[in-house]
């Protein structure tokens, strides 16, 4: 019976260094970031993952959307489009 479980240990041990090392972490982030996401409100200056700065100008809770003002005009995007690190980047920066 120990040699059975002796057998599985390099994977049972493979498997939770995977996990503590690689999905925990994404499973953190992907929750920090739709916590950014429902905490925007407007005035918040932001920066898309496409790399657009702007500053919100409305927040649609329907379809999950926000409108923001550029040097080019309004758009609107998805609050999934709204990179969490990048934005707080920029915000300490012009502190």
């Amino acid at each position: 019976m120990s040699d059975q479980i002796g057998q599985f240990l390099p994977m049972i041990l493979i498997f939770a260094v995977a996990y503590f090392f690689m999905i925990r972490p994404q499973m953190k982030r992907q929750k920090d970031e739709k916590k950014f996401a429902k905490a925007l409100k407007k005035g918040d200056k932001i920066v898309t993952k496409s790399g657009l700065y702007g500053k919100v100008v409305d927040l649609n809770d329907k379809d999950f959307s926000c409108i923001i003002e550029t040097m080019a005009g309004r758009m609107k995007f998805d609050r999934s489009a709204i990179s969490m690190e990048m934005s707080k980047k920029a915000n300490e920066a012009k502190e």
